[in-house]
């Protein structure tokens, strides 16, 4: 099941691409794993998937050793505490959510003990909704620009969560904000900023998302099913 669901997503991304006029192959499909048991994540590789995104620490370790020796790139995607970051710096993939630069100086910080540049996004609250995490729209330049002379971070690009409507089309002006905001950070031609990537859809609108320029979609329930609660 989870290997046709892989097909599916691949073929859904493929054609979103083809009317936004852009080649698949610069989509990735990020599988969020998280409360799924490693052996759907092991399914999930087989069928191709390459790249896992974990919200929780403790379960991304446990998944990694568990899948050591897999083809695996792991992606850090939820809300990190500072006291988290040195379980993860330095080799995981992506961090997707940083939005502060106490954070970020946390992460320079650890990843320059053991000598690695962390790739990370700033994630950038779109919607305005207070229970989300993020920078706001208008401070994003200020929390790239105070990262500047962090010397083991590279600032990968930005990272959004859509609203959670029932018409995917609610979460097109927060992508293409985020896709704007995007190309406006690129002109501080900040060294260790490139902007290269935008993560942002998920199961119910990464379709929208590939349209207005995703570079990652973040999929978990379209791919493993309906998820079980966390206890």
């Amino acid at each position: 099941m989870i290997a046709a669901n892989v097909n599916t997503i691949r073929e859904r991304i493929t054609r979103a691409c083809a009317r936004a006029g852009r080649i698949p192959s610069d989509v990735t499909l990020v599988a969020v794993s998280k409360t799924f048991p490693w052996e759907n994540i092991a399914e999930a590789v087989g069928a191709g998937v390459t790249d896992i995104g974990e919200n929780y620490v403790q379960e991304l370790l446990a998944k990694r050793d568990r899948l050591a020796g897999r083809p695996i790139r792991w992606h850090f995607i939820g809300h990190l505490q500072r006291n988290k970051v040195r379980a993860l710096a330095g080799w995981v993939a992506l961090i997707h959510a940083v939005d502060s630069a106490p954070l970020a100086e946390e992460i320079d910080r650890h990843a320059g003990r053991i000598g690695r540049t962390q790739e990370i996004l700033v994630e950038v609250n779109t919607t305005g909704e207070h229970t989300k995490f993020g920078v706001q729209p208008d401070q994003a330049a200020d929390l790239v620009r105070s990262m500047a002379g962090l010397q083991h971070i590279r600032i990968a690009g930005l990272m959004t969560i859509g609203p959670f409507l029932p018409d995917p089309e609610g979460s097109r002006p927060m992508f293409r904000s985020l896709r704007l905001l995007a190309g406006e950070l690129r002109g501080l031609r900040q060294p260790n900023a490139t902007m290269d990537h935008l993560s942002m859809g998920m199961t119910g609108d990464f379709e929208v998302a590939v349209e207005e320029g995703a570079t990652l979609v973040r999929i978990g329930t379209a791919l493993f099913g309906s998820r079980v609660k966390r206890t």
